[in-house]
């Protein structure tokens, strides 16, 4: 088949391209292959849009396959979930759905096989004697003492596993290759462990499970896969990975290539970890938005193309490394930049009295919907006597050159007209309740007064009387270091407190009513919003996707 032309490619790629051109394959078939034991994080993504896009560039097919040999940490919503994240991210797998344990049968009667061939045997050791046993980088490791079962003993007691005749642990198969080999995956492999746990698919079927390398190459083979691309932990298993495929009769021989995962600062990566946050509760669940994970990452309001945009910009190389927050995130603004519907909405709102404007009268004012997209319209929006602003753009006694509302000084309402504070209305405690203010009528939106005065401060705001209440959640970062996994403590100790900030008398301007659940869009000069999943008519809520700048900027560079 023909090779996609690039400027420059990854090695990856160069390698697809020379197996074309040779012949060795006349098409390229990528998989996908996460465990259904937790939802998908960002590092995931990277693969997700290396091997699905691979598939879609050269003509080819990616698979989807579960890796479902652990089912005591499995579930149908981990399985569910993935495939919503996947197809969120723009990639489907049309009729290539597998799983693993589609291939119990087969993957059996290979050890069966292993056995017959004396590569393969029952050890009665615990998993704390094997793990000790197989030595270390400098050590060799030591023979079972049941290694030299006969083929037969080794076939019944096999059999009698898959029964259920043992307990749980009393017995493995293992690879019988060598235990002085300098790579330890070689070093005698676990190939089945007994394990009595309900089966999300096969049910109570099995009580013996294959266990993730002796699952995963001969998947790809009779999958007919050609390049097996998976992260550099996996390198020091290729050998292995080999190895079952050179002892076994598969129906293909797939190549296993590895590139460095996603690493992100200021996160986690860990399922482990993230399952601890999870069922600590120091999070609201998977899909809560200061998750790494892919569902945690569209509550917020990220959108796919971003994701996809900062994969491709990381790149696919063999060198480890960690990537900065602060460029997901711009290129997180750079999409909703030109994508997202501007509106206006204030968090902390402070009542605004335009006393010489009549009571009970309103206005319309126009403005586009979207200055970098012409093709987004033009929004209206009301004006009345009482307004909004946010309370931090008011000080009553204001230091030099500070350009909001103050007494006696005047300000321009975004797309309206100037205003000037003549009166601050407490309450009893000395708190400020409203601002009494006149307007200029000879400064409608777009010009200055006839006597030619100008000012500096511009503040948003929202009618008052046709404004919608809303809750705002502002979230940031999770943690507040850039490794929490190697700084002093657990990760747990670095966890921001102020990752999640409530603002719950949010005032919004009308047309936000109508924004569908999921829609992010952009409040004026705050930033990026997306309308959460559980937001309703009769209680709006908005997540923060981003700032309109990089907030952590000015942190790092004092650190």
């Amino acid at each position: 088949m023909s090779v996609p032309s690039s400027p420059s490619k990854d090695f990856i790629r160069e390698i697809i391209d020379e197996d074309l051109s040779s012949g060795k394959h006349d098409s390229t078939v990528t998989r996908f292959p996460p465990e259904p034991n937790g939802y998908l994080h960002i590092g995931h993504a990277k693969s997700i849009c290396l091997n699905f896009g691979i598939a879609e560039e050269y003509g080819g097919r990616c698979h989807l396959r579960f890796d479902d040999t652990n089912p005591s940490k499995e579930d149908v919503e981990y399985v569910d979930s993935i495939k919503e994240d996947i197809q969120w991210l723009g990639f489907d797998w049309g009729d290539h759905l597998y799983f693993a344990s589609d291939y119990f049968d087969k993957l059996y009667k290979w050890a069966k096989h292993l056995i017959d061939e004396g590569k393969a045997y029952v050890d009665d050791q615990t998993f704390d004697e094997i793990r000790k046993g197989r030595g270390d980088l400098t050590t060799p490791g030591t023979d079972s003492p049941f290694r030299d079962r006969s083929a037969e003993e080794n076939l019944e007691l096999f059999k009698a596993m898959k029964k259920g005749e043992f307990d749980d642990g009393s017995k493995v198969l293992r690879a019988k290759i060598d235990m002085a080999h300098p790579n330890l995956n070689m070093r005698d492999p676990i190939l089945y462990r007994i394990a009595r746990a309900h089966h999300h698919r096969t049910g109570d079927e099995w009580c013996i499970y294959p266990m993730y390398d002796f699952t995963h190459g001969q998947s790809d083979a009779l999958e007919y896969v050609t390049h097996s691309l998976c992260t550099l932990e996996f390198e020091n298993h290729r050998p292995l990975y080999e190895w079952f495929l050179d002892n076994l009769p598969v129906p293909s021989q797939p190549r296993q290539i590895e590139f460095s995962r996603l690493n992100l600062n200021y996160t986690v990566m860990s399922k482990r970890k993230l399952l601890q946050l999870v069922e600590d509760n120091h999070v609201n669940g998977w899909d809560d938005p200061r998750m790494p994970t892919i569902s945690g990452l569209r509550r917020r309001g990220y959108p796919p193309e971003a994701i996809r945009n900062f994969c491709k910009t990381i790149g696919i190389t063999k060198f480890q490394s960690t990537n900065d927050m602060a460029l997901l995130e711009s290129g997180v603004r750079d999409v909703l930049n030109r994508d997202a519907r501007r509106f206006m909405a204030v968090l902390d709102p402070l009542k605004v009295v335009i006393t010489n404007y009549p009571e009970g009268q309103s206005e319309e004012i126009e403005t586009v919907a979207n200055p970098e997209n012409p093709d987004a319209g033009m929004r209206h929006f009301s004006f009345s006597r009482e307004i909004y602003i946010e309370r931090d753009d008011f000080m009553e006694d204001p230091p030099k050159k500070y350009f909001r509302l103050s007494p006696g000084n005047e300000v321009r309402l975004r797309n309206a007209y100037f205003i000037k504070c003549e009166e601050v209305i407490k309450d009893a405690d000395g708190n400020i309740t409203e601002l009494h203010c006149t307007y200029d009528t000879d400064t409608p939106r777009g010009e200055n007064p006839s006597d030619g005065r100008k000012v500096k401060g511009v503040v948003h705001w929202v009618s008052a009387a046709h404004s919608v209440d809303a809750t705002v959640r502002l979230y940031d970062r999770l943690f507040s270091v850039e490794s929490p996994d190697s700084a002093e403590g657990t990760f747990l100790d670095h966890l921001n407190p102020d990752s999640l900030t409530e603002m719950p008398n949010a005032k919004l301007e009308g047309n936000l009513a109508g924004v569908p659940n999921g829609e992010t869009v952009q409040f004026e000069r705050l930033g990026y919003f997306c309308v959460d999943k559980e937001s309703s008519a009769e209680n709006r809520v908005f997540n923060r996707t981003v700032g309109l700048r990089d907030s952590w900027a000015k942190v790092k560079a004092k650190s």
